[in-house]
């Protein structure tokens, strides 16, 4: 048995470790060859972005993944409409339009990580 002192935020504690066995892990065997990576196949069913239209910018919130999105290029919005459905912390969060107008652009695809301010769509 091994007997320790160990200070935790100005407290000194005396802890007693006992080995239960002589047991030491060898080093993993180096790799004769080195790994293929595998190349990821393209998302055939996610649209490819719309670009940066002009107009209002509706923009990430948060950091997040794009779940869904409820409007396509040139579709006609109302203000606090829904346009996408973002997910962030394990919850669904609805961006909605900051204005009424028309989707002059899309800058996201369904599964893409998106950063806080990101500029999702445009509203014009």
């Amino acid at each position: 048995m091994k007997s320790y002192k160990i200070t935790v935020n100005g407290t000194v504690y005396d802890v007693q470790v006992e080995e239960t066995g002589s047991h030491t892990s060898a080093p993993a065997p180096a790799a004769s060859a080195p790994a293929q990576a595998a190349t990821p196949a393209p998302a055939a069913s996610a649209p490819a972005p719309s670009g940066s239209g002009s107009g209002t910018p509706v923009t990430a919130p948060m950091p997040g993944n794009i779940l869904d999105i409820k409007v396509k290029l040139g579709d006609s919005v109302s203000e606090n409409q829904v346009v996408i459905i973002l997910e962030a912390m394990k919850m669904e969060n609805e961006i909605i339009s900051p204005a009424a107008g028309k989707v002059t652009g899309i800058n996201v695809t369904k599964g893409q990580t998106v950063a806080s301010g990101d500029t999702l769509i445009t509203v014009g």
